[in-house]
């Protein structure tokens, strides 16, 4: 099974975490299919704290791939902030 998930990264105490689309039965941080964005929880000011590539989640998707629970409340944060942006 393909899901999307987060991969964790950064240094100690400052968590960054990049968005990938994996086989389920590798390990958080190992091998990877594709990134398709990042999360940094500690963004300040103009950082910018989510990206994802829309047109590779809908790829993804349409294909089968399962999103985890966060990354489903990430997509859904996304989609509002683009919404409020537009």
């Amino acid at each position: 099974m393909v899901v999307i998930r987060l991969s964790r990264g950064g240094a100690k105490a400052r968590p960054f975490y990049n968005i990938v689309v994996a086989d389920k039965r590798n390990r958080r941080d190992g091998r990877f299919i594709e990134r398709i964005g990042f999360y940094n929880p500690l963004a300040k000011g103009g950082e910018e704290p989510l990206r994802i590539a829309q047109d590779r989640l809908s790829y993804w998707t349409g294909v089968g791939a399962v999103p985890s629970d966060t990354v489903a409340r990430l997509i859904k944060q996304a989609a509002q902030a683009a919404q409020a942006a537009a």
